[in-house]
């Protein structure tokens, strides 16, 4: 059947391989693959970045996805495309993407992409903006009576340096305080919600409070012994950079506690406690921390108030160095 980059091909995949080249050979699928290589965008902010009408838009994506190119997401009304990380569709993707060159509208592309991401994540900021008084209120009209907080804690165990990452009012960090020989360091990209700790939070030498976002930790590699984000993964916008940025402050076998929504579509609970997604399926999460040397050692799922559950991750780093 023949060979491509050396490779022996079957008939399935030569005529897959024939898709795939059939689907770049159009400059606004070039386009629209270069976009979401870099970032996960749905049809309303690509139709903007492009300028073109939806269902244009749309009939280019679908090509893209028959041919394996993208994958695609629904949460909610919204659905999100970015490309496909099978190991098949990647190397392809990568060597286009490498020779697309300096064209300006590819760049002005990625611009327009960025500034789209930055519309979302000061959504989320403006959020916390107004609701950091009342926030541990209305996140415990959906805990109801679990306390988080404490089993949190229980599954950190001891360690030397604990980072609470999204720490929002300070509630975690209020419970380890009193631990003289733990050095704590709380993060969160909301000067309100971080206002709130401060007045939450006694005056201790070994406590630290930082200003940052997740996905651009204000830390060093390899600071921390352990890591938590609790109720916070599912405002961030780009939450695979977040798993990415906690294997970097990891140390070697470090413990990473992560607490959030197991996937649902109830997109009412926005209202309540606002959120840039929907939870999260529990296989994507095991990907995210694969994909980062971090590996799974426990998961437990609990059931809260409004029909939702709260999903426990605890995971481990296995490597020296990221």
């Amino acid at each position: 059947m023949g060979t491509i980059w050396g490779i022996p091909l079957g008939e399935y995949q030569f005529m897959d391989i024939i898709k795939k080249f059939k689907a770049l050979s159009d400059p606004t699928r070039l386009r629209l693959l270069n976009m979401l290589s870099h970032y996960e965008l749905n049809v309303n902010e690509i139709v903007s970045i492009v300028e073109m009408i939806q269902s244009g838009v749309s009939r280019h994506l679908k090509i893209l996805l028959e041919a394996g190119l993208l994958v695609s997401r629904k949460d909610g009304s919204y659905i999100y495309y970015s490309d496909s990380r099978t190991e098949e569709a990647s190397d392809l993707i990568q060597f286009v993407v490498n020779h697309l060159g300096t064209d300006s509208v590819f760049s002005n592309d990625l611009e327009r992409a960025g500034q789209s991401i930055s519309l979302r994540k000061n959504r989320t900021k403006r959020f916390f903006r107004t609701v950091a008084p009342q926030w541990d209120r209305l996140k415990k009209e959906v805990l109801g009576p679990l306390d988080l907080t404490r089993i949190i804690c229980e599954q950190l165990g001891p360690c030397k340096t604990m980072a609470d990452l999204g720490c929002g009012t300070g509630e975690i960090l209020s419970c380890l305080v009193d631990l003289d020989k733990t050095k704590l360091i709380g993060v969160d990209a909301s000067p309100e919600m971080l206002e709130q700790a401060r007045i939450r939070l006694p005056q201790r030498a070994h406590l630290e409070l930082r200003l940052g976002e997740l996905e651009n930790l204000p830390m060093r590699n390899q600071e921390v012994d352990a890591a938590v984000m609790s109720m916070v993964l599912y405002h961030v916008v780009e939450p695979e950079k977040s798993i990415c940025e906690v294997a970097r402050v990891l140390k070697h076998r470090g413990r990473f506690v992560l607490a959030d929504f197991r996937h649902h579509n109830q997109e009412g609970i926005k209202e309540v406690i606002g959120g840039s997604w929907m939870g999260f399926k529990k296989e994507q999460i095991q990907e995210w921390l694969a994909e980062n040397s971090l590996s799974l050692e426990d998961y437990t799922e609990f059931k809260v108030e409004k029909n939702l559950v709260i999903a426990l991750y605890t995971a481990e780093k296995r490597t020296e160095t990221q």
